[in-house]
């Protein structure tokens, strides 16, 4: 372990689960940026992408079901996929006390897979997070709305969930930058975030938080959250580095502050740091979320001397679950999962969650009288024959024809319509 690595709680178990393509990068980066203390494993359908992976921990999902393609951008078939392997994911987790499950949705992989991990580390007993990238506007409604459902699914049973909107980057590079600086920038901003989030509960801080503090902020909640970081160096001084998080893109504004149903705050510097600077920094923020949970941790790092960081996690009021469902394949659209949908026992209750609900059961009576009624429609109908009419209506005059001879052939009038005299009816 190298000096710049960050231990999240001295003696925590924490594993983390990059899960599909853009889970799996994040993993890489997270890993790279010195989160130390925590077991990384890469989680994908796709063969290719899983060894292209840096990873050394790498587990394929599914593999008899997709046969390493990929989940070809249908969450239903990640979701399949992941109850597949139910036994290697509760054996992973088994001893974790805070799994962290890194994922994109919108796609197929990491949009099904990721709720279902997220239960089933829910089920061992450790502390869930996640935290995803949602997919640029430009991908299609299509795919936002898959990640919209998948999102909501997380939520549900993920202690907290950490969103980055993939959009909001837009906000901080150049409309030149090329496409891959671009999607570095995304997992640049996330990863931050996570190492800040690290900080808070690193051992000999100048104000300490618990792994119990954790607990008590976000178990239990299922909020959707976001997180920024900012960084300034001297003389910059404590009001431009609030500034500056306010800035960041995914606090919009700072109306997430505003929103805020719980905050976690990690500040962060070098020997220089004191109270007072500490104390201005929250006096900045509890005037804009006062109403707030907040679990606040300083920590004083030499590999920070000269430079002050600050990391908030907020976790915003719960919303409305998600309106718009995303379409299949087939073009149906499927109602959201309740948190009944996820089932591992038996591979039986697994194929149940697939089927039609089979129609309810009837009486011998009830089914006499339910075909002998449709009979009686049936024949009633038939013996109710339409025959046309000629309506009691007053005679208009000819006119200047009054006195003319009827036409007559082979014995019927043809000056009566025919739809008359062939007792024809009408629609």
């Amino acid at each position: 372990m190298n000096e710049n690595q960050i231990s999240l709680v001295r003696g925590t178990v924490i594993k983390v689960l990059g899960v599909g393509g853009a889970g799996g990068n994040l993993a890489v980066h997270l890993a790279a940026a010195g989160f130390a203390a925590a077991d990384f494993v890469a989680i994908n359908t796709d063969a290719t992408a899983l060894g292209a992976c840096t990873l050394a921990a790498k587990h394929q999902l599914g593999a008899a079901l997709t046969r390493g393609l990929g989940a070809g951008g249908d969450p239903e078939v990640g979701r399949t996929a992941a109850e597949a392997d139910v036994e290697m994911v509760r054996g992973f987790c088994a001893d974790a006390e805070v799994v962290l499950i890194l994922a994109g949705l919108g796609g197929g992989t990491g949009t099904g897979a990721a709720p279902v991990l997220a239960q089933l580390a829910k089920e061992s007993g450790a502390l869930v997070l996640a935290a995803v990238t949602l997919p640029f506007e430009c991908e299609g409604k299509r795919r936002m709305r898959q990640a919209q459902l998948g999102l909501e699914r997380l939520r549900r049973v993920a202690d907290a969930v950490i969103t980055l909107p993939n959009q909001h980057v837009l906000q901080v590079v150049d409309e030149d930058t090329r496409l891959a600086k671009t999607f570095d920038t995304a997992n640049d901003l996330l990863v931050q975030g996570l190492l800040g989030l690290a900080r808070l509960f690193q051992p000999g801080g100048l104000i300490p938080a618990s792994f119990a503090d954790l607990c008590a902020v976000v178990r239990g909640r299922h909020t959707e959250s976001c997180m920024a970081t900012a960084e300034i160096v001297p003389p910059a001084g404590a009001d431009e580095l609030v500034e500056r998080l306010l800035a960041h893109p995914c606090l919009q504004g700072g109306k997430a502050l505003d929103d805020a149903e719980a905050l976690l705050v990690s500040l962060a510097g070098g020997p220089e740091l004191t109270m007072a600077e500490v104390n201005r920094v929250m006096d900045r923020l509890n005037a804009r979320c006062e109403e707030a949970e907040v679990v606040l941790g300083a920590a004083v790092d030499a590999a920070l001397t000269g430079r002050l960081v600050l990391t908030v996690v907020v976790a915003r009021r719960k919303v409305a679950a998600a309106e718009q469902l995303p379409v299949t394949r087939a073009g149906i659209a499927p109602q959201p999962a309740e948190e009944s949908d996820f089932h591992f026992s038996t591979p039986a209750t697994r194929s149940a969650t697939r089927l039609v609900p089979p129609a309810p059961m009837l009486t011998v009576h009830q089914t006499e009288q339910l075909l002998g009624g449709q009979a009686g429609t049936r024949a009633r109908r038939k013996s109710a024959r339409a025959r046309q009419q000629q309506l009691p209506l007053e005679i208009v005059s000819k006119g200047r024809f009054e006195k003319s001879e009827p036409t007559i052939h082979h014995g019927e009038d043809l000056d009566v319509p025919t739809f008359m005299r062939r007792n024809v009816p009408l629609n």
